[in-house]
């Protein structure tokens, strides 16, 4: 059971400064990191940038790195260790996807899935009929 793979939801805060100089490695490296504890990258990109609530490590905006992965579960802590002790990673998050929507998120994530557009009022709603008056006779 241990050496079953899972699908994780990783969400990194990245330092913003460090990605701003170094926009292909600092992702590269938390990639590396997934990769080093025995994981496979589905997924990894940037979700935003953002003033952080309070500052972390001394740093008050943050980037915020989104990545989906396989990863056997006893590798969890192990890579928890790592981002920890990786420089340019203010937090990390970890969340195992349910076996029943891990293709769906995984197909909206690499945009597979089409933005759905609200449809256009082709057909006009149905008025309420109006009542007649009768007259009583």
């Amino acid at each position: 059971m241990a050496d079953k793979k899972v699908v994780y939801e990783g969400l990194f805060i990245l330092d913003a400064n460090r990605l701003a100089r170094d926009r292909e490695g600092l992702p590269r490296d938390v990639n590396s990191l997934i990769e080093a504890a025995g994981g496979e990258i589905e997924v990894s990109r940037l979700w935003e940038e953002r003033r952080l609530a309070y500052p972390i490590k001394g740093q008050r905006k943050g980037a915020y790195w989104i990545t989906y992965f396989q990863l056997p579960t006893a590798k969890v802590t192990e890579l928890t260790r790592s981002c920890e002790l990786a420089d340019g990673i203010l937090r990390q998050l970890f969340v195992r996807l349910p076996d029943p929507l891990v293709q769906p998120i995984l197909d909206h994530a690499k945009g597979l899935v089409p933005e759905t557009e609200p449809e256009a009022e082709a057909e006009a709603p149905a008025e309420a009929p109006v009542a007649e008056e009768v007259a009583a006779t």
